[in-house]
């Protein structure tokens, strides 16, 4: 059973200016992932979040486990996105 998936605006906005391609790789892999989030996102250390990993782009995520929410707060490129 999959997780819900919500994105914050920021996250969504980011996604919504990416290449057509980047932008869809990211949205079905986080798609991909929901059904078990645990297995496929890496805890950040020293952090509550969660980062997933897509090509040159990293996922920040937040996972509520005793809800099966996945609420998507940041997407950005790998370089930047943990500023």
């Amino acid at each position: 059973m999959a997780w819900e998936v919500s994105w914050s605006e920021e996250a969504a906005g980011f996604v919504s200016k990416l290449e057509r391609s980047a932008a869809k790789r990211i949205v079905e892999k986080v798609e991909f992932a929901s059904r078990d989030p645990s297995k496929y996102f890496s805890r950040l250390v020293g952090y509550d979040d969660y980062k997933l990993r897509v090509g040159d782009y990293r996922v920040i995520a937040l996972l509520i486990h005793s809800e099966k929410k996945l609420f998507i707060e940041k997407v950005g490129h790998r370089k930047n996105v943990y500023k």
